[in-house]
């Protein structure tokens, strides 16, 4: 089946069943194809069932109910109101951006997605509400480090990708809403044989698709399909429509055991060398008596063909929906999963600064008690949402007074967490003729570094150091010219203090974390230092020195990356980067993009 029949036949699996099979990550921009797979949803639901969008930054209580705030001050008494989710109860839920959930919110939907229900007590109410839905997660990314929450994915029976779908091919509705609802009524009734369960269960091992909770979806699936077609037992069919829909997407991994097997024969053949010393073979003679069994299978020849089938049934299952799966598979998928494994987590510059909480700015990230003051902001909603269950016992106090009575102990301020920028700091040996050798590809990376800068807003410092002390050469900036001309006049040459350098690295990071922002020191050197801190020569009180700037690097927890220039490895280098616990990157030959793919992956991760 061609990619629009998989995505048109997994809109009709799902509203056969939203709630269990999770439902589908649907990942594409806003184009003609999107909308109109989410219309051919719409109208193969029962009209009774609702389709729902929420937002992907929906508050708690809009998406899980709670204390309905208007109701309650009208009734002077809590009245509990239903949440997005319980609204849609026997219904499919659209999230919005779903690569922008955060943990919390996606911890909701698997919630609910494992239970059924929601069980909602604070706030003076308390309430259970039935919520078997579906989820279709629109996953709009466009950047390695976006994507749908593994956890809200591993829920998900269906991973529908509508990117690269042809708009000349329109996507043709397969089933009407009659058929769907008797795909509704059958599925109850529908079985599944424990051979084809294993056989769903193997491929899903098999492909490395994800957890045991994937095999389940697979499963229902294979139920759902069976149940569209009429039947009330799984086929064989059904089973290879379900590891086709379900496992292709997420394969990670080639079946390698499979291929192994047909390597079992040459064993047999190898073991047919014993055959030839046949001289026993008139002892083989009576044989021909147990040849009298056959003559016996006439009464049972019936009986014993249906047991061989079964038997040749059972042994080929595994490998006819393995291989229908992996047909399935798009082509060079596994390659693209491999390179985002290596990646994920890892980003460009301007996207790896850590969240922190901030005052006014930022992204708003729930409330706490407290008064506001200074660069806090009241919440004004969730102030009268804590204000309204006591509403009744405070207006005793003035009878017929009918304004809200507020206690200090009901103000509630938004909290709010914003992104850090991020800063890389280059320190370069620019000591000798081996660091002059490095110079052209140092400012080759910081200029491509400072390129991916201006569009992300990250920042870049360089410093050198050189005969007796450092130099910060750029302070932290984004300016592409500025770090041309610095750079262009880097001069070489001289003795080699480390220890300065790295001081003067130490300082720039420190300074960057007093304004917010995460800084990553890259160190550019060969690790062969010859002049103290104080300026003076002498290798082994360089070394010292050294070590005892890299332990400051150490403790201050600095993420830090050591790049060896020596032409080879040299262990004097590897033993300073352990001391001040940087990754250790030994590159005698590397080029300015080499460089700068190194440092972007290094850089500290995203937190989420």
């Amino acid at each position: 089946m061609s990619a629009a029949g998989d995505a048109a036949l997994a809109a009709s699996l799902l509203a056969v069943d939203p709630a269990g099979l999770g439902g589908v990550c649907l990942r594409s921009l806003v184009q003609p194809a999107r909308s109109d797979w989410l219309l051919m949803l719409r109208s193969l639901l029962p009209a009774a069932l609702p389709l729902r969008r929420i937002p992907f930054n929906i508050a708690d209580g809009r998406l899980l109910g709670g204390l309905d705030l208007a109701a309650t001050l009208r009734a002077n008494r809590p009245i509990a109101d239903r949440g997005a989710l319980a609204a849609s109860d026997g219904g499919v839920v659209v999230v919005t951006m779903a690569e922008r959930l955060t943990a919390h919110t996606a911890a909701c939907l698997n919630a609910v997605l494992d239970s059924g229900e929601i069980i909602v007590q604070r706030e003076g109410v308390e309430r259970h509400d039935s919520a078997r839905i579906g989820v279709v997660a629109l996953d709009e990314s466009m950047e390695a480090d976006e994507h749908v929450p593994a956890s809200l994915l591993d829920r998900l029976a269906f991973l529908v990708d509508l990117n690269g779908f042809d708009a000349r091919t329109p996507l043709v509705q397969l089933h009407d809403a009659e058929d769907i609802l008797a795909a509704r009524q059958l599925l109850p009734r529908v079985e599944i044989a424990a051979d084809i369960v294993a056989a769903l269960c193997a491929t899903g091992m098999t492909l490395g698709a994800g957890s045991p909770r994937v095999s389940q979806l697979a499963v229902n699936a294979a139920r759902a399909a069976a149940a569209l077609d009429g039947r009330v037992s799984v086929t064989v069919d059904d089973a290879t429509t379900a590891g086709t829909l379900v496992f292709a997407a997420r394969a990670t991994q080639l079946p390698a055991p499979r291929e192994a097997a047909p390597d079992a024969p040459p064993p047999d053949d190898s073991a047919a060398p014993p055959e030839p010393p046949a001289p026993p073979e008139p002892p083989a003679s009576p044989e021909p008596p147990a040849a009298e069994p056959p003559a016996a299978e006439p009464p049972a020849d019936e009986s014993r063909r249906e047991e061989l089938e079964v038997e040749i049934t059972q042994e080929q299952l595994d490998e006819i929906v393995l291989a229908a799966t992996r047909a399935a598979i798009p082509r060079g998928l596994l390659a693209s999963l491999r390179s985002d494994a290596q990646t994920r987590g890892s980003t460009g510059a301007g996207r790896t600064g850590t969240l922190r909480s901030g005052g006014l700015r930022g992204r708003p990230a729930g409330v706490r008690s407290g008064t506001p003051r200074g660069a806090s902001r009241l919440n004004v909603i969730e102030t009268l949402r804590a204000a309204a269950p006591w509403q009744r016992l405070r207006g005793r106090i003035v009878p017929g007074d009918a304004r809200v009575r507020i206690d200090a102990s009901d103000l509630r301020i938004t909290r709010y967490q914003q992104r850090s920028q991020t800063l890389t700091i280059f320190a370069v040996d620019a000591s000798g003729s081996a660091a002059l050798n490095r110079l052209a590809e140092a400012k080759g990376a910081v200029e491509l570094l400072l390129a991916d800068c201006y569009v992300r807003r990250d920042q870049v410092a360089v410093l050198s150091f050189r005969g007796r002390s450092a130099d910060v050469l750029l302070p932290p900036t984004r300016s592409l010219v500025r770090a041309k001309r610095s750079l262009a006049g880097l001069p070489g040459g001289g003795g080699t203090p480390l220890a300065a350098g790295i001081q003067s690295a130490f300082g720039l990071a420190i300074q960057a974390q007093r304004r917010g922002e995460t800084p990553t020191v890259v160190l550019l050197t060969d690790g062969r230092a010859n002049v103290t801190r104080s300026g003076v020569g002498g290798r082994d009180a360089a070394h010292a020195d050294a070590m005892r700037a890299a332990r400051q690097l150490r403790l201050s927890r600095l993420s830090v990356l050591f790049i060896d220039t020596s032409p080879r490895p040299n262990p004097l280098a590897e033993t300073l980067a352990a001391e001040m616990a940087a990754r250790y990157i030994a590159l005698p030959f590397a080029s300015a993009q080499a460089l700068s793919s190194i440092v972007t992956a290094a850089a500290p991760r995203t937190n989420r």
